[in-house]
């Protein structure tokens, strides 16, 4: 399919908002002529041939819309035949020609809307729209704008969505459900998160209601960029427009709130959900089982999994892998060992990971006979084994001394079509280091340095504490200094080897270079560098970077408010950090009660007695709070300050509950 000759460009700024006054409404696609003076124009270049027809010009959409009576011959118009045609068109003149048979609105919108519908090429989109409302004069169609917009979002022409948008409201249109999906979908799918935020806050400020599958696509788009806080604040504004999450939302909240460490919250939607008729299934609880264990929350997960029997929730491939690495963690190996020998009886069948998991297991007891034996079993019953299979084999040869077997082990695994990664590298340095043979595990971490593999962050620790450990800390030292000018590994995994080790002018210096280049995409990186200067004191430095992290466009966290918070206080700056505190809170930022209590203490310092009794009273009615612990708090900031009578009339508060 020809596209349309053209040299569209554009002058909209992505860091505008979707709505600002200073976008150009216009866009259009014209052959050399005098363009209409309302409209940016782009040119398009024709051939000869196309340039030797005559020029037929139209009125401006300036004058009335004349109503006449519907006299459609859709039925007479074979589509296919017409799409077909307009795909050949290649500028706006050949594709007026070609429709100016129907130039007298014959055909009705609907038909032109599915014409547009099935256009690709988003060039040629826009000058049919144009037809549409400036030649034929149809009145302007919401649904024309909609599949308009929708075709060059999907060509990536942001530009022209925010373009069409404008020029929707200029012709008195209001953009509906539709067009906000449309908008706020692309616009976060490309990573333009604040982009989209803006459009569903502009959607909100409308009153046009959102659904269930916008506000969980945000949600989902969210929780994979790692910006927990701000799928948090998503979902509380899903709750308030009055929808009902569904399971799968349920189930991603409870994700989300495992990965911010909110567990409590976590537990809540649980009994949340109950309340609204939706049933918990083996996800819920796989999530829910996986949240702890990640956080080595282990006798939490065995409560959780009891429960999950006590529903009679059958359990699946996640839920027993799971199972099979708590029970190891709590060293309780028989369990594991039953659970993982009794999963065909359960019509599951165990996969590489319920091997390796069970390998770990054994390997972490001591059962060095029973973990080999279930490697060789593996191998006799043609049992997939991948790169953790062998991992965990070279770790658990290291614990036994056996450090030949454990390098014959990656010859093995290479022999096979297993790749070593940064872990089996990382793990066999870590042998030979403490096995004395520090030379053998220089030379293997040069070579990949010099080979150009990419580097981790463990593989680069590993080998900064291999030289610790014998007193080569000189090595240790440059290895380190090397990671300022990093080559074969990302200024984000450079960052936190250095946080991480407690450089931190390295990590200072390389944090600030990476963040003016634009190369800081995790959030993570922000939040080790505030952790880093919290344990430091430099509280100063914590307020500069948690700035870059939400001009970045990332929500902080409870762990990181809390930092932040402490932070002002040592500054005393109160009133930036009550600022900080109210409109993270109004922005959907849960905290945990540190944070509140914090919130609580910063205000006793500052003597404001009159802000800690107004948030002591909300506190108190928040059935989320631990109110013992609330009460205690606000009795020792009244004590410090020796208002005892008001310590004295709290604690009876905390008698009397």
């Amino acid at each position: 399919m020809p596209p349309f000759d053209s040299s569209a460009s554009s002058s909209y700024s992505l860091l505008s908002p979707p709505w600002s006054s200073t976008a150009s409404t216009s866009r259009c696609y014209s052959i050399p002529f005098n363009p209409r003076p309302r409209r940016r124009c782009h040119v398009i270049h024709l051939s000869a041939a196309a340039a030797a027809r005559p020029i037929t010009t139209y009125q401006s959409t300036t004058r009335k819309y004349v109503r006449k009576p519907p006299a459609h011959i859709d039925h007479a118009v074979d589509m296919d035949d017409l799409v077909a045609s307009i795909s050949e068109t290649h500028n706006e003149r050949d594709l007026y020609a070609l429709l100016s048979p129907y130039k007298g609105r014959q055909l009705s919108i609907r038909f032109m809307v599915s014409l547009l519908s099935r256009e690709s090429d988003w060039q040629r989109s826009l000058a049919l729209l144009d037809w549409i409302h400036e030649v034929a004069l149809y009145a302007p169609s919401v649904f024309a704008y909609n599949v308009a917009i929708r075709n060059v979002l999907r060509a990536g022409q942001w530009d022209h969505a925010r373009g069409l948008f404008d020029e929707m409201r200029s012709r008195a249109l209001a953009p509906d459900r539709f067009t906000y999906s449309t908008l706020i979908t692309h616009f976060g799918k490309e990573g333009m998160f604040d982009a989209a935020l803006s459009w569903l806050q502009l959607m909100e400020q409308d009153g046009v209601s959102g659904d269930l599958v916008l506000y969980s696509n945000l949600i989902e788009l969210s929780r994979k960029l790692s910006d927990y806080s701000k799928a948090i604040s998503i979902f509380a504004r899903l709750k308030a427009s009055g929808i009902v999450p569904d399971l799968v939302a349920y189930n991603t909240m409870i994700n989300v709130f495992g990965k911010a460490k909110l567990f409590r919250e976590a537990r809540s939607l649980m009994k949340e959900m109950e309340a609204v008729g939706v049933v918990p299934d083996t996800v819920t609880y796989s999530t829910l089982l996986n949240s702890y264990v990640e956080n080595g929350k282990f006798v939490e997960a065995l409560s959780v999994f009891a429960e999950m029997k006590e529903a009679n929730c059958h359990l699946d491939l996640t839920t027993c892998n799971i199972m099979i690495h708590v029970y190891g963690q709590l060293d309780m190996v028989k369990e594991a060992d039953r659970l993982f020998w009794s999963m065909r009886k359960l019509d599951i069948e165990p996969n590489v990971v319920s091997y390796n998991t069970v390998l770990r297991v054994y390997g972490e007891a001591e059962l060095f006979g029973e973990a080999i034996h279930l490697f060789r079993l593996m191998q006799r019953k043609d049992i997939a084994q991948n790169v953790v299979t062998y991992n965990t084999m070279i770790k658990l040869y290291g614990k036994t001394g056996e450090h030949e077997k454990a390098n014959n082990l990656i010859k093995e695994m290479q022999s096979r079509g297993i790749e070593p990664n940064a872990i089996t590298y990382s793990t066999i340095i870590s042998i030979w280091s403490k096995a004395g043979k520090l030379d053998r595990a220089a030379m293997l971490f040069q070579k990949l340095n010099s080979s150009g593999v990419v580097i981790d962050q463990v593989l680069y620790q590993t080998m900064i504490a291999a030289y610790e450990q014998v007193g080569l800390v000189g090595h240790a030292k440059r290895l380190l200094h090397e990671l300022k000018h990093p080559e074969n590994v990302s200024k984000d995994v450079a960052i936190r080897v250095l946080a991480g080790a407690g450089r931190v002018d390295e990590a200072t210096w390389v944090f600030r270079q990476a963040f003016e280049a634009g190369d800081l995409k995790d959030i993570s990186v922000f939040q080790c560098m505030i952790d880093l200067f919290s344990r430091n004191k430099k509280h100063t430095h914590v307020i500069e970077v948690f700035e870059k992290m939400r001009e970045a466009g990332y929500f902080p966290d409870s762990h990181v408010i809390a930092l932040v918070l402490n932070a002002y206080g040592k500054l005393r700056e109160f009133d930036r950090a009550d600022s900080v505190y109210q409109e993270t809170q109004q922005e959907g930022c849960i905290f945990s009660d540190q944070v509140h209590f914090q919130m609580l203490s910063l205000h006793g310092l500052r003597g404001d007695f009159t802000t800690v009794a107004t948030l002591f009273d909300r506190l108190r009615s928040d059935s989320n709070i631990n109110q013992k612990e609330l009460h205690l708090v606000v009795s020792s900031i009244y004590d410090r300050a020796n208002r005892l009578t008001d310590a004295s009339r709290v604690m009876n508060l905390m008698r009397a509950a």
